[in-house]
């Protein structure tokens, strides 16, 4: 079975593409609900938060507030670190676990969608990495289209790592530039190229 991490940027479209991969047969996780699953009360992430960073990220119910933790880790990335070292090894546990059950149910493909791939250097996680990249105004209007601001959209697309960078460590990269078909398109020549056997370590070779 291959294992794919599934990246990009916000409003690029990875959850678009990742439930392409699923119509075609991949067995599709949000390794991100994992971590957010992991911040309910009483989880793993939560504890930490609490004992890493007491009263600051505490409601008024003594529940941890995740918009007080990520304004601290943002902000300090030695606390951000801290966190991370705690949370990362069970959320890696979970993935494996993931990972291992859709081998067992006979998946050919297994994806983790996760936002944050580079960031926490996983890579070696997975089989390929694929990145999904869209150009800026193009990711705006779709945040502004769920809800949000475009000043909050460029804040957290400029505190993410640029695409350039990102697509030098990716085996693979579909670009959202064009129509909803033009991506399915492109999703799938990239599953046709994964059934064929694809080599162990290519080079990025889609756009």
């Amino acid at each position: 079975m291959l294992r794919v991490g599934l990246t990009g940027g916000l409003a690029s479209g990875k959850s678009t593409v990742a439930a392409m991969l699923r119509e075609l047969g991949a067995a599709v996780f949000d390794a991100d609900q994992i971590v957010r699953d992991m911040y309910a009360e009483g989880g793993p992430a939560a504890e930490a938060a609490r004992a890493l960073f007491g009263d600051a990220v505490l409601r008024g119910d003594g529940t941890v507030d995740r918009t007080r933790v990520a304004d601290i880790v943002f902000s300090d990335p030695a606390r951000r670190h801290a966190l991370e070292a705690h949370i990362h090894p069970l959320v890696r546990a979970e993935r494996g676990r993931r990972f291992a059950q859709a081998e067992k149910a006979g998946a050919p493909v297994a994806v983790a969608e996760a936002s944050q791939i580079f960031e926490s250097r996983t890579e070696a996680d997975y089989d390929r990495i694929l990145l999904v990249v869209a150009p800026e105004d193009a990711r705006v209007q779709r945040w502004q289209g769920g809800g949000g601001e475009a000043e909050d959209a460029r804040r957290r697309i400029a505190a993410q790592l640029p695409a350039e960078a990102a697509r030098l460590r990716a085996h693979d990269v579909i670009v959202n530039d064009d129509t909803l078909a033009q991506l399915r398109e492109r999703v799938e020549e990239l599953w046709r190229a994964w059934m064929s056997g694809p080599p162990a370590n290519p080079a990025p070779n889609f756009t």
